[in-house]
């Protein structure tokens, strides 16, 4: 059972601001990206450096209670992730978890050999200096015995259903008695649709990044993100102007901030 438990409607906080968000399309949320890069000069390496650390001071609080001090020292994680940008937040998060106390197992979709030159590939080499423990899926393995499941597999860029170790991951994934959080969407899950595919991860909690994605807002793609969390990734309020979207500064209290879903509006108490 998470520790962090949020109501159930925005509306039932009382006195609270509420904000509507807007929801990005996926032409909208590769439009982000372009302009992070091109016109910000913000490289991928940094926006996934914040995403891995927002995601680990998620993944903290949902570990933790308010009777506890040091909630993550030798708390057992297990992080599974992918060769794209998604994999490289949760590997950038395992390493934040491996330096704030927690026993952190790290997964791969894929062996050292097959990850491209690139943002992901150097998050592998920091944890591989740091002997962190690293493993890549294989035949007949399973995942060992953990408080809380990162499933940083495939993110929102999915094209069709999961195949080969990455489906295997997300099966055992879902056989484990251990919450799952997932990173921007559940494996499985086309965020810009809300398409399910086969297999796909049935999360715990979900952080997305720089706004919600319209997919996750359809009812069943809702239903497997479970509690929903928006975070921080850097981007300049200013972006959004180019996109014709009104978004005031939504990160002045904390980084990773908790979203109400109301008849298919996001709500965000201010």
């Amino acid at each position: 059972m998470l520790a962090a438990q949020l109501p159930a409607d925005a509306a039932a906080v009382a006195g609270a601001t509420v904000l509507t968000l807007p929801a990005l399309t996926s032409d909208q949320m590769r439009e982000v990206n372009r302009l992070m890069v091109e016109k910000y000069g913000i490289q991928l390496l940094q926006m996934m450096e914040i995403a891995g650390l927002n995601l680990a001071l998620l993944a903290r609080q949902l570990l933790s209670t308010e009777d506890e001090e040091d909630a993550l020292l030798d708390r057992p994680v297990v992080v599974l992730a992918g060769r794209g940008s998604s994999g490289g937040g949760g590997l950038a998060a395992a390493r934040h978890l491996l330096n704030w106390g927690a026993w952190v197992q790290i997964v791969l979709t894929h062996p050292p050999g097959d990850l491209p030159p690139g943002a992901t590939r150097d998050q592998f080499l920091l944890l591989q200096k740091m002997d962190a423990p690293l493993a890549w899926a294989e035949e007949g393995w399973e995942l060992p015995p953990a408080d809380l499941v990162i499933d940083a597999l495939i993110g929102y860029g999915l094209e069709g259903n999961p195949h080969g170790r990455t489906a295997d991951l997300i099966q055992l994934a879902n056989s484990s008695v251990a919450p799952i959080l997932s990173l921007d969407a559940p494996s499985g899950i086309e965020a810009a649709s809300g398409d399910l595919y086969l297999p796909h991860v049935s999360a715990t909690a979900t952080m997305t990044l720089a706004l919600p994605k319209r997919g996750l807002l359809q009812p069943n793609a809702l239903a497997a993100c479970g509690q929903l969390f928006l975070a921080d990734v850097g981007v300049p309020p200013g972006l959004y102007e180019h996109l014709d979207l009104d978004v005031p500064p939504l990160f002045a209290k904390a980084t990773v901030l908790p979203l109400h879903v109301r008849n298919g509006v996001v709500l965000l108490e201010a």
